[in-house]
């Protein structure tokens, strides 16, 4: 495809065949191993420099919005279910309440909990 056939095409585009855009991935419901509604992704982060999407942030547990939990995903343990139109994660609903979570945004994101997060999931940090 030409240049000028790439720049008249419509910059509101959703999602390709491989390819998501980030406001259509936030509110997507995450299900477990058994098809279960466990949450849904409220944001994802993407690293300055790399450009790499390190996170997905889970927002589970409350009711009706209130009083959630915000537990940092590594993209990777996230599997799209392209007949869920949802991801799927191998992880139970316990597995998840004892994973890291954050509630002070500016208290959680430091180095060492990165590694917490990677750790706890048992897959390579985005940064490696």
């Amino acid at each position: 495809m030409a240049y000028d056939d790439i720049r008249n095409k419509d910059a509101d585009v959703k999602e390709t065949h491989d390819q998501i855009a980030s406001d259509k991935v936030e509110g997507t419901k995450v299900y477990d191993p058994n098809g279960e509604h466990i949450g849904s992704i409220e944001r994802i982060l993407v690293e300055k420099r790399s450009s790499k999407v390190s996170y997905a942030v889970l927002s589970f547990g409350g009711f009706l919005g209130i009083g959630h939990d915000h537990y940092p995903l590594p993209w990777s343990k996230l599997d799209y279910v392209e007949s869920l139109g949802s991801y799927q994660v191998d992880l139970t609903k316990q597995q998840l309440k004892s994973a890291p979570k954050y509630d002070n945004v500016d208290d959680f994101w430091i180095p060492e909990n990165g590694r917490r997060v990677y750790d706890y999931y048992g897959v390579a940090p985005y940064w490696i």
